[in-house]
């Protein structure tokens, strides 16, 4: 695997590293959406700590991994396992990766209506097929939540059966509007993108039928200032940065997998 910075030269860089002398830098960052909320809520803090900046970019889980797979410049790009194209680009250096936060898959309903029962697989299949209809987003666009859905059916055995009732969302958030509007009676994305004044958040989906996505930060091969870009990713797994995470439905670090 090629590198284009030597372990040392990074490590002498982090060490010599401070706010002052990189003041003013602009950092980008490309993350998928479902720790968009936590990240947007942490970049004020860090700026104005560090003096530096940070342009931010979010996609969905698939097609932020292959952007970073095939070169396009960040300097902190930040991904979900598995990874090995992303390695083996060369595009990150790989003894940075940084675990930042857990997201799961959960589930939603208008707001004032009861709240279905989730606590088993069995509830879960007994609810999709009750259902009238349910939104999600959509995989075919490279939405993680979308992909861990539709494994979350096949372990079900019911995805033939519920097809005709899926209606499937440009992202978490258009997946959330439509429970919000009354479109749909239930509605399935990451937690972190529950953010719609009309919903209810009924929790997340048992273990046993959805495993969380992890999310993974990193200083690209290719970081214009690889020790702000450093800094910035240990903000980001900072004790503080943890307490985001949480508030946000995530859960610090890799989870308990």
């Amino acid at each position: 695997m090629k590198y284009l910075l030597s372990s040392a030269l990074f490590a002498a860089l982090v060490l010599s590293y401070s706010p002052a002398a990189s003041a003013q830098t602009e950092i980008t960052l490309i993350a998928p959406g479902g720790i968009k909320a936590p990240i947007v809520q942490l970049i004020p803090g860090f700026e104005q700590k560090t003096g530096n900046k940070v342009n931010a970019t979010f996609g969905s889980g698939l097609g932020t991994k292959k952007q970073v797979a095939q070169g396009d410049a960040f300097d902190v790009p930040v991904i979900q396992p598995p990874y090995p194209e992303v390695l083996a680009s060369g595009n990150v250096v790989a003894n940075t990766a940084t675990p930042l936060a857990t997201v799961f898959v959960g589930v939603a309903v208008k707001k004032g209506t009861p709240k279905p029962d989730i606590s088993t697989a069995d509830a879960v299949k007994r609810m999709l097929l009750r259902a009238k209809s349910v939104s999600y987003p959509n995989a075919a666009g490279g939405a993680a939540a979308g992909v861990s859905f539709e494994k979350t059916l096949k372990k079900l055995g019911i995805a033939d059966q519920i097809e005709p009732k899926l209606k499937r969302g440009k992202g978490g958030a258009d997946a959330m509007k439509m429970v919000a509007d009354g479109e749909v009676e239930i509605g399935l994305t990451f937690l972190s993108e529950m953010d719609e004044p009309g919903i209810e958040v009924v929790g997340p989906l048992p273990r046993a039928i959805s495993t969380p996505t992890s999310l993974v930060g990193f200083v690209s091969a290719h970081a214009k200032d690889p020790a702000a870009a450093k800094a910035l990713l240990q903000y980001l797994s900072s004790p503080a940065a943890a307490s985001v995470y949480t508030e946000h439905g995530m859960q610090p670090g890799m989870g308990n997998k």
